[in-house]
């Protein structure tokens, strides 16, 4: 089966990326994380570092799904990374699960075409890259439109991770690890 892929950039935000990762693994995906960096040490936005399961260069350039969290300078050193540019494109091409929070639908999905006519959110204030990139802004915590889900932000990782989970492997098992962290 194939993996889930969670991209990390320097300036990741902690929440967004690291709470998915703990939801998705309590549903028993297979999802590592995927340092841009040339080592697996990534460090967020709030100065936690983190080592990463693999870096970029050993990421397949097939997945279940491909994830970007947000934060800052996070989802722009993602922006500027051409493999991860390269894998996003491919994905939404074959009309592959891809899924982003925060700043990401707009700073890397948006300018990539992927959310062109798609409905999506992002973090407030950030709206206009969406729609420069022919989204359909929509202001809810989380949107799932046919193969991508996006986020609002921070405090909707958890709504996040169980939409991703729901799109997975079904509302059954986003329900019962919804039910495990007492949602």
């Amino acid at each position: 089966m194939e993996k889930t892929y969670l991209f990390l950039a320097d300036g990741f935000e902690e929440i967004e990326a690291l709470g998915t990762v703990d939801l998705l693994r309590r549903a028993g995906v297979a999802v590592e994380t995927v340092s841009i960096n040339p080592t697996l040490a990534v460090k967020g936005a709030h100065n936690i570092e983190v080592a990463a399961d693999i870096t970029i260069d050993e990421c397949p350039s097939e997945a279940r799904m491909y994830i970007v969290p947000g934060g800052m300078p996070g989802s722009s050193n993602l922006a500027a990374n051409a493999r991860v540019c390269e894998l996003l494109v491919a994905q939404h091409e074959r009309r592959g699960k891809i899924a982003a929070i925060c700043a990401a639908p707009s700073l890397v999905l948006a300018p990539l075409g992927i959310v062109d006519g798609y409905d999506a959110t992002c973090y407030p204030g950030m709206e206009g890259g969406l729609t420069a990139g022919g989204a359909h802004y929509k202001n809810q915590r989380v949107v799932v439109d046919r193969n991508v889900i996006t986020g609002n932000g921070p405090s909707s990782a958890v709504p996040f991770a169980l939409s991703i989970i729901e799109a997975l492997d079904g509302q059954n098992v986003a329900d019962t690890v919804a039910q495990g962290i007492l949602l």
